[in-house]
């Protein structure tokens, strides 16, 4: 963890709780290591009582600082029958004992555990990598196994079926967060960000899943299960998304093997995606927003603003139903920050998400985007029409490709031509470069900006580069006269698209 005063310390769970005020972050090699982390911290404040106790009285929740002692206090007071043991013989936290009589045989390289490290998760291919014997530290041991739990990948386990606890126990299903984007509010400290997400349990705070052997009765692994219901927000945060477990070197340092196999299937319904921030798919389908490697994380941005500010302006009374409506609970500033001036409250909305391709992890996309109360109207214009510029600069890139390619291919062959317009194509550069001026224009409009006039200055900036882009890519072109002609030619259809009227307003120096 590190503190607000940027030291780095460990702390039990029970003194993080007790501190969590004092603490800014958490540490974590990867995005995905960090919100697994948060997931079950959030589970414990269920599981101990620890959240508010309506929607109304939320916003006054989210500034006590001493909110979360109960956790610390509930921990502290566990039962001495209840285990916390990583590597208990019969209760190992977050870990399937069942397995133990096959990890010696069947288990794998703690490589394994690593969802960076696994490659395909089809892992009846040669795997010799999950081999390496080379032991995994037991702190990141435990943070690995945690992120397994809700981000890996669907595939086929490596353990044999047959040979183990049932058929099904090789059939890999995507984790609970494998598939979407999740979003969190960051506050100021640790304890901040965990009060802002911790919502008021209409029901029962459900049951902390401590390990699989204990508590409630768990699927087997003979047949197919159907999700089981959730219990309660403690039971989400905390869900056993894999059958998991780790064998500790003789010191109890280290772990030097894993057995990893299917966990949990959940019934998931809309309570259960309180974060979720929905986008509608190419044939229409509406589902939670996804991880892509192509499409960044903030060039959909305006779909979180939008969901704050529908929440503030619906009519009724706002039931704090999702994190969303929540934070439209906080009251408005009466009026913009000064230019250059912090607003009265600061949140960050980190969005996470996990790219894989069919079976294959591929990469971590994380975006963090400023917040404030009262604010989010303006949010979403920017947000908006910045999105919308960098998507019509993208596809005029794409016409001056085209353009090129024309020219400078007079008789193409219909099977060459993907390859012959991908030479002059430069969206790439383009999106690689975008997000940075992005996130100056979301700064500067929550700093109370003139939202028209950071968006006229985001537009000329975008455009400026983009045509610089492609000027450089199309000087690779021969120095005579068909090379001359195609980058002329594709440099006065990219100008030409930004002066058309379907172009933003930003783009032609108008205000929409």
């Amino acid at each position: 963890m590190r503190t607000l005063d940027d030291r780095l310390v460990d702390l039990s769970l029970v003194e993080l709780f007790h501190q969590a005020d004092d603490v800014r972050n958490l540490e974590g090699g990867t995005p995905g290591e960090k919100v697994a982390v948060v997931e079950f911290l959030l589970a414990i404040c269920y599981a101990s009582g620890t959240y508010p106790e309506s929607a109304a009285r939320w916003p006054a929740w989210v500034d006590r600082r001493d909110a979360l002692r109960p956790a610390a206090t509930w921990l502290a007071e566990r039962p001495k029958d209840e285990v916390w043991d990583l590597f208990h013989p019969v209760e190992p936290l977050g870990q399937n004992a069942l397995l133990a009589p096959f990890l010696d045989e069947h288990g794998a390289g703690p490589a394994q555990l690593v969802i960076e490290q696994v490659g395909d998760y089809n892992q009846f291919f040669d795997h010799h990598h999950l081999e390496h014997p080379s032991p995994l530290p037991v702190a990141e041991a435990f943070r690995a196994m945690l992120t397994q739990h809700v981000y890996a990948p669907a595939g086929r386990a490596r353990i044999s079926g047959k040979e183990t606890l049932g058929a099904t126990i090789t059939n890999l299903a995507a984790t609970r967060l494998g598939t979407r984007i999740r979003v969190i509010a960051l506050g100021a400290s640790l304890g901040e960000t965990l009060r802002l997400n911790l919502a008021p349990v209409p029901g029962p705070p459900g049951t902390l899943n401590r390990t699989w052997t204990a508590g409630m009765e768990r699927r087997g692994f003979t047949t197919k299960p159907t999700g089981r219901p959730v219990t309660g927000p403690a039971d989400l945060h905390s869900s056993l998304g894999r059958s998991i477990l780790l064998r500790p070197t003789r010191t109890g340092e280290h772990v030097d093997r894993v057995l990893l196999g299917a966990g949990e299937l959940l019934a998931l319904t809309d309570e259960h995606l309180q974060d979720a921030v929905y986008t509608k798919k190419a044939d229409g389908t509406v589902k939670p927003l996804w991880a892509s490697a192509t499409r960044a994380v903030w060039r959909e941005a305006h779909a979180l603003y939008a969901a704050v500010a529908e929440a503030r302006t619906r009519s009724g009374a706002n039931d704090g139903g999702t994190l969303y409506r929540r934070l439209a609970l906080f009251p408005a500033a009466g009026m913009a920050p000064e230019p250059g001036q912090q607003p009265a409250r600061r949140i960050e909305l980190w969005a996470v998400g996990f790219v894989a391709r069919q079976t294959t992890g591929i990469a971590w996309v994380d975006s963090t985007f400023p917040f404030a109360p009262g604010l989010e109207a303006r949010l979403y214009l920017a947000s908006y029409r910045g999105s919308a510029v960098a998507e019509f600069v993208a596809a005029a890139l794409l016409k001056a490709a085209f353009t090129a390619w024309t020219v400078a291919y007079p008789n193409p062959k219909p099977t060459d031509k993907s390859d012959q317009i991908a030479r002059f194509d430069v969206r790439r550069e383009h999106w690689r470069a975008t997000g940075e001026p992005f996130d100056l224009l979301m700064e500067e409009t929550t700093l109370g900006e003139d939202v028209h006039a950071s968006l006229h200055e985001y537009a000329v900036s975008v455009a400026t580069a983009a045509r610089r882009f492609l000027a450089e890519h199309l000087a690779g072109l021969p120095r005579n006269t068909r090379g001359t002609k195609t980058r002329a030619a594709a440099l006065r259809r990219f100008d030409t698209e930004l002066t058309m009227p379907t172009a933003p307003a930003e783009l032609r120096g108008e205000t929409p």
